[in-house]
C-alpha cells in the first residue's frame, strides 16, 4: 500500500456545531484559503457552485464498529461504502454547495457538512454535465432517513 501526501489548501471556518438533525442546508461556511493558492480563486465566482473536498479530521473510522451497520437503528443493515456516513475508511467528505462570495482568499460557501477547523483538500466549480446525475436509485431508507431531517 502506498502512502498518499495531501497538502490542504486552505480550512474551515464555521460555527462548527452539528446542525440539529444533520440539516446543513442552511449553514453558512467560510474556506481561508492559504495565500500561496489565492491566485486559483480567479474566476470561481461565475460559478454558483462548487464541490468542496476536506478531510472530515473529526471522525475515525473503527472497522468492527463502522463497516456495516444501520445508518439509524429503524433501519437495514448495509455497508458504509452504501452510506454517506462520516465513518469511512478514509475520512474524506465531499459536498456540492453554493457559492455565496469569494473576497480575497476568503470563499464563503452555504451547506457545506464540515465542522471548524476541517481541512480543505480542493475546490471544483460544479458542472452539472460532469455532476449532475438524472434520475439516480436512491434506496427507500435513505428518502425516510432525509424526511426524517437525517
Amino acid at each position: 500500500m502506498s502512502l498518499i501526501q495531501i497538502t490542504p489548501i486552505g480550512f474551515v471556518t464555521t460555527n462548527g456545531a452539528e446542525p440539529q438533525g444533520d440539516d446543513w442546508s442552511k449553514v453558512v461556511s467560510t474556506i481561508e484559503v492559504a495565500q500561496e493558492f489565492v491566485p486559483g480563486l480567479q474566476g470561481l465566482t461565475d460559478w454558483s457552485h462548487v464541490v468542496v473536498i476536506y478531510a472530515m479530521h473529526a471522525a475515525a473510522f473503527d472497522r468492527d464498529v463502522h463497516l456495516v451497520r444501520r445508518p439509524r437503528a429503524d433501519m437495514p443493515e448495509v455497508g458504509i461504502f452504501a452510506q454517506r456516513a462520516r465513518y469511512h475508511p478514509n475520512t474524506i467528505g465531499i459536498t456540492a454547495v453554493r457559492l455565496l462570495n469569494v473576497d480575497g482568499g476568503t470563499v464563503q460557501v452555504k451547506g457545506l457538512d464540515a465542522i471548524n477547523g476541517s481541512p480543505v483538500l480542493d475546490l471544483k466549480p460544479y458542472a452539472p454535465i460532469y455532476d449532475g446525475v438524472q434520475d439516480p436509485l436512491v434506496p427507500a431508507w435513505f428518502i425516510q432517513l432525509m424526511q426524517d431531517g437525517g
